[in-house]
């Protein structure tokens, strides 16, 4: 990978780079900027662009890597990020953009960050991987087609260069994703978004009013043999850890934040730092369990996958589920051991909580995959 530098050290300055500003963006909500400039001249936001296009082509081992050193230092920076690396992985796989969208993106992030995302949730739809066809439409009027709906949670806001979005032709019903730069005209953002976490994600709401692409923007789901057609994020897939990744990097800055709180905490009583006590040590103990066991759940499970072993194809969603568990595990434990300040938002523990809750929302979602794991094991 050449002019790419996955070395720990300069992943860990990426890291403190990147948390410098996390907790300000935070605050504000704004896109952080900051942060992903870091990532972007660290080459870390085209990693994954393939070697056809003159990229590293990374692969999902060292994307996870990347991701969990983002979204160690700012959660919503790996979120946008892990966006935009899924984008240019599955152009590198599949190929599936026109050829001069694609070169315009990679001209723009050459120049900076060009951040690009899939839109694909709908307020009355809801997540896709529930199933149902989207409300938003794009019509093929002569040579052009025309793209007209609302989207929710639009990970990106006004700072994508590009939209993927999913969209449903009606005459046809066939089902697709729409190739859309963000600059166009007929785009219009809607600032829905005052989250829990993530805050600096701007995970808006966008509604495309006319918006006008050319014949070949549009890429068409395969259908399932009966017919219908099956969302991709309905299940995990080899590709789909990069979410996990980054929020084992919230687990990871939790436990740093836990430790040095831990360090420099003199009680009165005590006359000395807690660390010095078996309590917090078994607390630190405890918390260091739960992160390891999801890195050794993701990195375990990639590396099966790159050895060629597709037993463990059906077990990829438990994987991301028990993953998650982990990670609020490790966040949660660092918390509930320091009382109040960890509660506080004078101390990052309390955004790193936040941020590691969200890990429950991203697709397939825990019921979901429960449900499906049980119906395989008893064969119903």
């Amino acid at each position: 990978m050449s002019g790419l530098d996955l070395s720990p050290d300069a992943l860990a300055k990426v890291t403190a780079e990147i948390a410098a500003t996390a907790g300000e963006y935070d605050r504000t909500g704004e896109l952080p900027w900051a942060g992903i400039e870091v990532a972007h001249r660290a080459g870390l936001l085209t990693a994954t662009v393939g070697t056809q296009y003159g990229g590293p082509g990374a692969g999902p081992r060292d994307t996870a890597r990347i991701l969990t050193a983002i979204g160690e230092g700012d959660a919503s920076v790996g979120l946008l990020a892990a966006n935009s690396l899924n984008t240019h992985a599955a152009q590198a796989a599949f190929g599936t953009w026109p050829a001069h969208y694609y070169e315009d993106l990679l001209r723009r992030s050459q120049e900076g960050p060009a951040l690009v995302n899939a839109i694909r949730a709908e307020p009355e739809l809801g997540a896709p991987a529930r199933g149902g066809i989207p409300k938003t439409t794009a019509v093929l009027e002569k040579d052009q087609w025309v793209l007209n709906g609302r989207k929710a949670y639009a990970t990106g806001g006004t700072g994508l260069a590009y939209h993927v979005v999913w969209a449903v032709e009606p005459e046809t019903q066939r089902v697709g994703h729409l190739i859309v730069p963000g600059d166009l005209p007929g785009i219009t953002w809607i600032n829905t978004w005052d989250h829990l976490g993530l805050r600096a994600s701007n995970t808006h709401d966008v509604v495309y009013q006319d918006v006008r692409l050319p014949a070949d923007a549009f890429r068409e789901i395969p259908r399932q043999p009966d017919g219908s057609y099956r969302d991709p994020a309905a299940a995990a897939g080899p590709g789909s850890f990069g979410h996990p990744a980054l929020y084992i990097g919230v687990a990871r800055a939790a436990r740093s934040a836990f430790a040095a709180y831990a360090r420099e905490r003199i009680p009165a009583a005590l006359g000395k730092p807690i660390a010095q006590t078996e309590r917090i040590q078994s607390v630190a103990g405890e918390i260091d369990l739960q992160i390891v066991q999801a890195e050794t759940l993701l990195h375990g499970a990639l590396l099966r996958l790159e050895a060629g072993d597709t037993t463990i194809l059906p077990e990829l969603s438990a994987i991301k589920v028990t993953i998650g568990r982990s990670v609020i595990v490790a966040t949660q434990t660092a918390v509930a051991a320091l009382g109040n300040p960890g509660l506080s938002r004078h101390h990052s523990l309390e955004r790193h909580l936040r941020d590691a809750l969200c890990i429950r929302v991203h697709p397939p979602q825990e019921d979901a995959v429960l449900l499906a794991s049980g119906r395989r094991v008893l064969g119903v």
